[in-house]
């Protein structure tokens, strides 16, 4: 707490209110007139004054600069001791200011600082009773009781600003967590906010790697069959037809792949078959579009979580992809092994390669990257202009495993 302790911002009214009414009664028993001379105050003037200026401090406590704490508190036991010994039967009720005074120590200082003020509150207490000693000689019955009367008032006064320091450190301990748990939940607030809009934000990147892969992959091959049929039309028109044929099917696959990309990508590639299965329909999709066989070695000797076998097929169909649209490959070739801690994925073609300074950043590359990352693995191509591709990449399968 920075800012100073006063009224809008007082932990505890109550403690604020409770201080009024004590100070209160003292200013009006040092008000009241007395018939016994030794019982008026011999300054009520001066009495008055300093309960004022005392209940006026409990206004505004400082709270940051340590200076300002120690004559703070200096300057109110200063006013108690003035109340003390100058407040005739107003004095009988200046325990109660060192209530006062511990009790506002415990808001200003740690604890070590509050027991400090304490044990001063009650070296200044047995000082101002001693000062009220009867200053002429008593029997010894009445010495003795008296001394009594004055170690049993000592030993409850020490006890009870022992039980007010202890109360005022579990009512703070108490606040303090309290404070610390609403921080603790504003911050857990603001982080779910965060995570929500990262989910948002992942989950629009996933749906358009997965429109990407799926409809990409689609409308290539649409494209490409267009093409083959096109060339066709004139010297071969029986093929060409079979070409127009294949189209009509990957335009019906891409119409479906954007139904599913509207709604959100619900199913998945492998909802309906193995990952075997799968990579041999894209190997076929292959042939069929390129006129290139595949050679595909798969072994997999662990079964894989259905996030490893999705995050696969899409690299591999991605690949297939990019060599049917920009590669000018005769020969492809897929590796797809796993061993007891991970998998590995190999895919190569002998086309015409790229620069790797160039074409690194595009969205299918990306696309694999990523799905590659979220898995924990690592992603690595390596390609020359004239000497093909390979694309590699190593999940750990640890955490994977079914």
């Amino acid at each position: 707490m920075n800012r100073p302790i006063r009224i809008d911002n007082h932990p505890f009214r109550f403690l604020l209110y409770l201080e009024w009414i004590l100070l209160a009664l003292a200013a009006l028993t040092a008000i009241l007139p007395y018939t016994s001379p030794k019982f008026s105050p011999r300054f009520p003037e001066l009495t008055i004054c300093s309960l004022i200026i005392f209940g006026l401090m409990g206004l505004s406590l400082p709270t940051s600069n340590r200076s300002n704490k120690l004559i703070y508190t200096a300057s109110e036991v200063f006013l108690i001791l003035i109340t003390g010994f100058f407040g005739g039967r107003t004095a009988r009720l200046f325990p109660f200011l060192y209530l006062i005074l511990v009790t506002r120590s415990c808001l200003i200082f740690k604890f070590y600082g509050r027991l400090a003020v304490t044990i001063i509150s009650f070296v200044l207490f047995l000082i101002t009773l001693r000062h009220r000693f009867p200053k002429y000689p008593l029997p010894p019955q009445a010495q003795e009781r008296f001394g009594f009367f004055t170690l049993s008032l000592a030993l409850l006064f020490a006890l009870t600003l022992v039980f007010v320091l202890l109360l005022m450190n579990a009512v703070l301990s108490e606040r303090q967590s309290r404070e610390e748990l609403a921080i603790a939940n504003e911050k857990l607030r603001q982080y779910a906010l965060k995570i929500e809009n990262q989910a948002t934000l992942e989950e629009r990147n996933r749906i358009a790697r997965e429109i990407h892969d799926s409809l990409g992959h689609s409308l290539t091959a649409l494209n490409l069959q267009l093409e083959t049929a096109l060339k066709l039309s004139q010297s071969n028109p029986n093929r060409a037809i079979t070409f127009l044929a294949r189209a009509k099917e990957l335009g019906s696959k891409a119409l479906q792949d954007v139904r599913q990309s509207v709604s959100t990508m619900r199913s998945h590639p492998l909802q309906a078959q193995s990952l075997e299965q799968a990579i041999s329909v894209l190997a076929e999709d292959f042939h069929r579009s390129t006129n290139i066989v595949p050679i595909c070695q798969i072994h997999l000797d662990y079964p894989l979580q259905i996030e490893v076998s999705t995050a696969v097929y899409r690299i591999i169909q991605e690949s297939l992809t990019n060599i049917s649209k920009y590669a000018n490959a005769s020969e492809v070739k897929l590796e797809l092994t796993t061993n007891i801690n991970s998998l590995l994925l190999r895919i190569y073609d002998n086309g015409r390669g790229f620069d790797l300074r160039q074409n690194t950043t595009g969205f299918g590359l990306q696309s694999m990257r990523d799905r590659t990352l979220a898995l924990g693995g690592k992603f690595d191509i390596n390609s020359t202009l004239g000497y093909g591709c390979q694309i590699t990449v190593n999940i750990p399968l640890g955490k994977f495993k079914v």
